[in-house]
C-alpha cells in the first residue's frame, strides 16, 4: 500500500508540474505574440511618408525602393494581425481583424501605384490629390486594424511588454548617451517617445469600457502625469543632449538628469499597468505581472528570512495569514456577485483583496512588497480603503442587502490590518534581519498613523 501511495503521489507531482509547465508555456505564448503586436504597431506611418517624400521629389528609383520597404511594413502588419488572431477566443473580434487585414492588403498595390504616379509627375495637381486621398485612406485603414488587434489581445499582455520593451530601450538611451553615439540615442527616445504614446492610447480607449469611478480615475491620472509632466521632461533631455553632443562631442553631458529623466518614463509606464491590474482577482493575474527576475535576490532574500524564524512563530505568522486569506475569500466571494462598473465600493473592496494579496505574498518571499515600509504603506492603505468604504457603505447599505454583507467583509478585512497583526509581525521580523534603525522608526510611525485611524 505504502508502495502504491508512492507512486500515486509521483504521479499527482508530474501531473502538477505538467499543468504548471502548459500554462507557463501559455502565457510566454502569448506574449511573444504581444511582444510583435507591440513592435510592429509602432510608428506605423513612417514607411508610407518616406515613400511618399520619395514620389514628391520625383525620385522614381527611390520611390521603388521605398515601395518594397512599405509592402515588407505592410505584409508584417497583416502577418502579425492574423497571429495575434490565432491565439484568440474572441470569434467576432478575430472576423474584424482578418476583415480589416484584408482591406489593407487589397489597399497596399494602390498605395504604390498613387506614389509611382505622383513620381512620374511631382507637379500635378491630380497626382498629388490622389497621393492624399491614398494617404488618408491608408492611415484610417491602419488605425482600423490597430484597434481591432487591441480589442482582442489582452491589455495585461501589452503593458507587460510594453514596460520591458520601454525598460530595456531606457537602457540603450543610457548607453548611447555615454557612448556619445548621437543617431542611436535620437532613433532610441523615439522609440521610447512612440511606446509610451501607443500605452496611453490602448489604455485610455480600455477605460472608455469602464463606467467614470475610482477606478478610471485612478487609471487615467496615470497616463496624465506619463503625458503632461514625464514625457515633456524626458523630450527636454534628450534635446538637450543631442544637441550638446553634437555642438560639441568632447563636452561632457549631465548624465543624471537625463538618468532621471529616463527612470521616471518606466515609472510612469509601470505605475500605469498598476492602476490598469488595481481591479483583477489573483486568479486574473498572472505569477509575473508584478515580479521581475531583477528581483529575485530580494524575494530569495525574504524567503530564507522567513525560513529562519523559530516554529512559534512561524505558527503564529501561518495562523494570521490564514485569518487574512478566510476574510479575503469570503470578501472574494460577495465581490464577484457584483459587477464593478462605476460601483465605487466594488472597486474599493477588489482594491483591498488586491493589496492583502500583496501582504500574504510578502510572507513567502514574493511580490512587489520588499521591505517593513512597503509592508506598512500596504496596511495603511488597506486602511484608508476601508474608511472610505465605511463611509460609503453606511449609505449604500441602507437599501441593499448584498452590498451590506460585502461591507460586513470588508471591514472585517481592515480590522485584521491592524498593528498587531501580520504586517506589523513581518515587518518587524523582516526588519530585525535586514534593515536599519531608520526603518524600524518608520514602522512604529506607521503603526502608530494605523492605530490613530
Amino acid at each position: 500500500m505504502a508502495g502504491r501511495k508512492d507512486r500515486s503521489d509521483a504521479l499527482n507531482t508530474a501531473i502538477d508540474r505538467m499543468t504548471k509547465k502548459t500554462r507557463d508555456l501559455r502565457r510566454q505564448l502569448r506574449k511573444a505574440v504581444m511582444d510583435h503586436v507591440s513592435d510592429s504597431f509602432l510608428e506605423t506611418n513612417v514607411p508610407l511618408l518616406v515613400l511618399i517624400e520619395a514620389a514628391k521629389n520625383g525620385n522614381e528609383k527611390e520611390v521603388k525602393e521605398y515601395a518594397q520597404v512599405f509592402r515588407e511594413h505592410a505584409n508584417k502588419l497583416i502577418e502579425v494581425a492574423n497571429l495575434a488572431c490565432s491565439i484568440s477566443n474572441n470569434e467576432e473580434g478575430v472576423k474584424l481583424v482578418r476583415m480589416a487585414a484584408s482591406q489593407l492588403e487589397t489597399l497596399c498595390p494602390q498605395v504604390i501605384n498613387a506614389a509611382l504616379a505622383l513620381a512620374a509627375k511631382p507637379n500635378s495637381k491630380v497626382a498629388q490629390d490622389n497621393m492624399d486621398l491614398f494617404k488618408m485612406q491608408w492611415e484610417k485603414q491602419v488605425r482600423v486594424l490597430t484597434d481591432a488587434v487591441d480589442d482582442i489581445t489582452s491589455i495585461d499582455d501589452f503593458l507587460c511588454v510594453s514596460e520591458n520593451h520601454i525598460l530595456e530601450d531606457v537602457n540603450k538611451c543610457v548607453i548611447a548617451l555615454q557612448e556619445k553615439d548621437v543617431d542611436g540615442l535620437d532613433r532610441t527616445a523615439g522609440a521610447i517617445r512612440g511606446r509610451a504614446a501607443r500605452v496611453v492610447h490602448v489604455v485610455t480607449s480600455e477605460m472608455d469600457n469602464y463606467e467614470p469611478g475610482v477606478y478610471t480615475e485612478k487609471v487615467l491620472e496615470a497616463t496624465k502625469l506619463l503625458t503632461n509632466t514625464v514625457m515633456p521632461r524626458f523630450t527636454e533631455q534628450v534635446e538637450a543632449a543631442v544637441e550638446a553632443l553634437s555642438a560639441n562631442p568632447t563636452q561632457p553631458v549631465d548624465e543624471n538628469e537625463f538618468i532621471d529623466a529616463s527612470r521616471l518614463v518606466y515609472d510612469g509606464v509601470r505605475d500605469i499597468r498598476k492602476a490598469v491590474l488595481m481591479i483583477r482577482t489573483p486568479d486574473e493575474l498572472d505569477d509575473s505581472d508584478f515580479e521581475r527576475e531583477g528581483d529575485f535576490d530580494g524575494h530569495s532574500r525574504t524567503s530564507a528570512i522567513m525560513a529562519q524564524l523559530p516554529q512559534e512563530q512561524k505558527a503564529k505568522i501561518a495562523e494570521q495569514v490564514a485569518s487574512f486569506q478566510e476574510e479575503k475569500s469570503k470578501l472574494d466571494a460577495e465581490v464577484s456577485k457584483w459587477d464593478d462598473s462605476g460601483n465605487d465600493i466594488i472597486v474599493l473592496a477588489k482594491q483591498m483583496c488586491m493589496i492583502m494579496m500583496e501582504m500574504t505574498d510578502f510572507t513567502r518571499g514574493k511580490g512587489p512588497l520588499k521591505n517593513t515600509s512597503d509592508v506598512i504603506g500596504a496596511a495603511k492603505k488597506i486602511a484608508e480603503a476601508g474608511s472610505r468604504m465605511d463611509k460609503l457603505g453606511r449609505t449604500s447599505f441602507r437599501y441593499d442587502a448584498g452590498i451590506y454583507q460585502m461591507w460586513v467583509r470588508a471591514m472585517a478585512l481592515g480590522v485584521l490590518c491592524g498593528p498587531k497583526t501580520l504586517p506589523d509581525q513581518a515587518a518587524r521580523t523582516h526588519s530585525a534581519s535586514t534593515f536599519s534603525q531608520d526603518s524600524e522608526d518608520c514602522r512604529g510611525e506607521g503603526s502608530r498613523s494605523l492605530e490613530e485611524d
